[in-house]
């Protein structure tokens, strides 16, 4: 029986995603779906409508949902019917006799349980792949090109939107799970040149209202723009044109670009083999001045990285200024990528040194004073306040009302997490989930709070989970706190977009974080929960509602992140050595230092010789 024989009977596994798959390959027999097929092929982004043409071709009725159909008993000749009714019960048969019927009964439904799962396996398994083999089209068709060449891809390829916006260009943040991916299957050149290319875009003039940022921002995005040559009008030449904020909804800075930037260049390096790359000079002054930036004296007390709203991922306004914890995790891991690749000279060991401060201090830092499990909450509880003393216990003068109702039933008696936000009489008790992924992978949490961190993310599958993972952040702000938070954004509404949507592309983050501490099966659950609907669903930029059962409402289909994010975690979960590229293992100088540092935290030194800075940590 053909495949397209098997669905018209019903006796295949029913599914949306597995179905579409099929409707892909011209070798199918059934003309309607052939006919279809040769008109999806210069449909690219119209696939659902066609399908759905397709589907009431071939299913005039719905067809049976379930996996396996109910077995009846078997007689004795192997035939389906009920063993002991109506006519049977005149037969009058012995005991034995029924006792060889039940087991030949029983044998033979077993044989036909385990043929009907492995035939699901087997669907399941065709289905996987076929996902696989659209996300890499996909991800090949968002692919630009300068000068000939590859540079990165497009944020999402969606034909079907009104409102493109800069979802055309290629943005740092987002193209790290591409160049991920590419990177895993050996497609270096691509890598290569994105990240040459932003470093020249690194050294641009940048100004807004007539103020220049420090040197070493790298932009937010940018896009290959057809321009007239100079004084020929019928020549035409290539331009990279980069935005660093200034033409971004809010200004908003991107803080996290040039860390990424780092993380990505050691892991290219650590792929590909090519040491060559991070050795050159004008790489290594990029990434020192990206480093100064980052470490320039300021105000600030704190070895934190001080910055403001929508710096990172979350891009708009939702609170998170000061010290999130998505910028310290990132920043932690630049740090720890920056050292290895930073060349032995002269002019570099001061750098060095101020790298090696600020990593003992910041790594102090998140682990003494973010982590939050039920002890440290009760702890927080029983806090007394306006402590005025160089060893005080609240040395941040949090209120203990300002723990939230939500919080006290949420957290598990088994697990913990790290807050989002510490600042002076205030701390952010939402999960933030990259900034927690980031922090197991580059070994800013212990290896006690990585795996009490996928202890609680187990503990709360269904809210961080649910239909489609992951939630970026919980809880959502609502009510009045949303309107005093956000300013009422129409786009960031309760339990959409930044204020607790579902991403798909952190997959990848949860991929390599489950894999270093040793639990993959967590990234390989959440992978089979995503593969259920986002083919189908066309590959959204996000899901809105708590149970994230809805495509968002305004989500950017063929979203390029999603495919990669996906195509990532497959790639990790089925070769896991391939993670070391981006993890980073815990530091023993920095362990056998914090030996020595808890003793000193509790009391004051007031020495202060030999000290070139200090922080409070």
């Amino acid at each position: 029986m053909t495949t397209a024989e098997a669905l018209l009977s019903g006796s295949a596994l029913w599914n949306p995603t597995f179905q579409s798959d099929l409707f892909l390959k011209p070798k199918l027999t059934h003309s309607g779906v052939l006919s279809c097929t040769r008109r999806l092929k210069g449909l690219r982004g119209k696939r659902n409508k066609w399908e759905i043409d397709c589907r009431r071709k071939i299913y005039p009725v719905p067809p049976c949902r379930t996996r396996v159909k109910r077995l009846g008993c078997l007689s004795s000749d192997g035939l389906n019917g009920p063993l002991f009714s109506g006519e049977s019960e005149k037969l009058n048969p012995s005991s034995a006799d029924v006792n060889a019927k039940t087991h030949v009964s029983e044998l033979i439904a077993s044989e036909k349980l385990a043929a009907a799962a492995a035939k699901s396996e087997k669907a399941l398994r065709v289905k996987a792949d076929s996902l696989e083999d659209e996300a890499w089209e996909l991800l090949n068709e968002s692919i630009v090109n300068y000068c000939g060449s590859p540079v990165g891809t497009i944020a999402a390829n969606d034909p079907t939107s009104t409102s493109i916006l800069n979802y055309d260009q290629v943005f740092i943040r987002d193209f790290v799970p591409s160049a991920i991916a590419f990177l895993l299957k050996d497609d270096y050149d691509i890598v290569r040149n994105f990240l040459l290319n932003t470093l020249q875009l690194q050294s641009w003039e940048k100004t807004m209202d007539c103020h220049s940022p420090g040197q070493g921002l790298m932009p937010a995005s940018f896009k290959v723009r057809t321009v007239p040559l100079d004084g020929d009008d019928s020549a035409t030449e290539e331009v990279l044109d980069p935005d660093f904020g200034e033409a971004a909804i809010g200004r908003v800075a991107p803080v996290d670009s040039g860390l990424w930037w780092i993380i990505l260049l050691r892991a290219y390096g650590k792929c590909s083999g090519d040491l060559s790359l991070q050795e050159r000079v004008d790489v290594q002054t990029g990434m020192k001045m990206i480093l100064k930036l980052c470490l320039a004296d300021g105000f600030d007390m704190f070895p934190t990285l001080l910055v403001t709203d929508g710096s990172c991922m979350i891009d708009r306004r939702m609170g998170i200024h000061g010290h999130p914890l998505e910028i310290q995790a990132l920043f932690h891991s630049a740090l720890r990528c920056a050292r290895e690749m930073l060349t032995p000279e002269d002019g570099s060991a001061d750098l060095i040194r101020a790298l090696n401060s600020r990593l003992l201090a910041l790594s102090f830092h998140i682990r003494e004073y973010y982590w939050l499990d039920m002890r440290k909450l009760n702890e927080i509880y029983r806090y007394k306040t306006e402590e005025y003393s160089f060893d005080a216990v609240n040395k941040f003068n949090i209120y203990p009302d300002q723990i939230p109702p939500w919080l006290v039933d949420w957290m598990p008696e088994k697990g913990g997490y790290l807050i989002g936000n510490l600042q002076p009489a205030h701390m952010d008790f939402r999960f933030f989930s990259l900034g927690n992924f980031w922090s197991i992978v580059s070994s800013l949490a212990t290896s006690g709070q990585s795996h009490a961190i996928l202890d609680l993310f187990e503990a709360k599958w269904v809210d961080l989970v649910a239909d489609m993972p992951i939630k970026i952040c919980y809880p959502a702000l609502e009510d009045q706190e949303w309107r005093i938070v956000t300013g009422g954004d129409p786009k960031n509404t309760p339990w959409s977009y930044h204020n607790a949507g579902s991403w798909p592309t952190l997959l990848w983050q949860l991929t390599v974080a489950c894999i270093k501490m040793n639990r993959p099966e967590i990234a390989e659950k959440a992978v089979k929960v995503a593969e259920r609907r986002i083919s189908k669903d066309r590959w959204p930029e996000y899901y809105d509602t708590k149970g994230a059962r809805f495509i968002g409402k305004q989500s950017h289909l063929f979203q390029t992140w999603s495919i990669a994010g996906y195509l990532v975690a497959k790639l990790l979960l089925a070769n896991p050595e391939k993670a070391k590229i981006l993890i980073n293992e815990e530091d023993s100088e920095l362990v056998n230092a914090f030996s020595s540092l808890i003793p000193r935290g509790r009391k004051r030194s007031r020495k202060g010789v030999g000290v070139k800075q200090s922080y409070i940590i």
